[in-house]
């Protein structure tokens, strides 16, 4: 028991860690909170700061991910524990302890923990998030739709049953936190993906 509540906080405590804040600022000494969509992910630090940086804060928010899902593996060692810590370092990026309780919308850092969980649906969706954001050039609308779709590939791919219902749990959450830009993609005012347009 002590060994899952480890995974949680210590999950959770580097899920908050504000990548592209702490980037933004360090590197291109810009507060990612002050331009663009005021959020601190990977979209807005591309939006904001240009391709690079935008990758860069990707790869940070998704590394965070891909450590939770290790240290459940690591401290525990069950399926269970690597699903938890996973969802711990999603919570811990949207709802950040060093943020107030605020943070970014849980794409990458959900990427991370795909691929540690199940790095075949990861390709999969990641190549339908890539296909949709091209052609619509929605990152949101990619994001929704590749959550909507780990559940189902999951199931299809005869995962068991925790990782059909992590990747339910996952989607409700990641289209949750995407409930201003369904409005907007609605009513169409949701912003294209343009790189450095700060």
């Amino acid at each position: 028991m002590l060994s899952y509540i480890i995974v949680i906080v210590l999950s959770y405590v580097i899920g908050s860690i504000p990548s592209g804040l702490i980037l933004g600022k360090t590197v291109w000494h810009v507060d990612l909170r002050e331009h663009g969509s005021k959020n601190i992910g990977a979209t807005n630090a591309w939006r904001t700061l240009g391709k690079l940086p935008g990758f860069t804060v990707f790869v940070a928010d998704l590394l965070k991910g891909m450590v939770g899902v290790y240290l459940g593996m690591l401290l525990v060692g069950t399926s269970t524990a690597m699903i938890i810590g996973g969802i711990m370092a999603i919570v811990g990026h949207s709802l950040s302890l060093f943020l107030k309780f605020r943070g970014g919308k849980g794409v990458a850092t959900g990427l991370g923990v795909l691929i540690m969980l199940m790095p075949s649906v990861s390709a999969i969706v990641f190549l339908v998030w890539l296909v949709v954001v091209l052609i619509s050039k929605y990152v949101s609308l990619g994001s929704i739709i590749a959550a909507v779709l780990v559940p189902v590939c999951a199931f299809l791919t005869g995962l068991p049953l925790e990782f059909v219902l992590f990747g339910i749990v996952a989607a409700i959450f990641v289209i949750y936190r995407h409930k201003s830009n369904i409005v907007r993609l609605m009513n169409g005012t949701e912003n294209k993906i343009k790189a450095g347009s700060r």
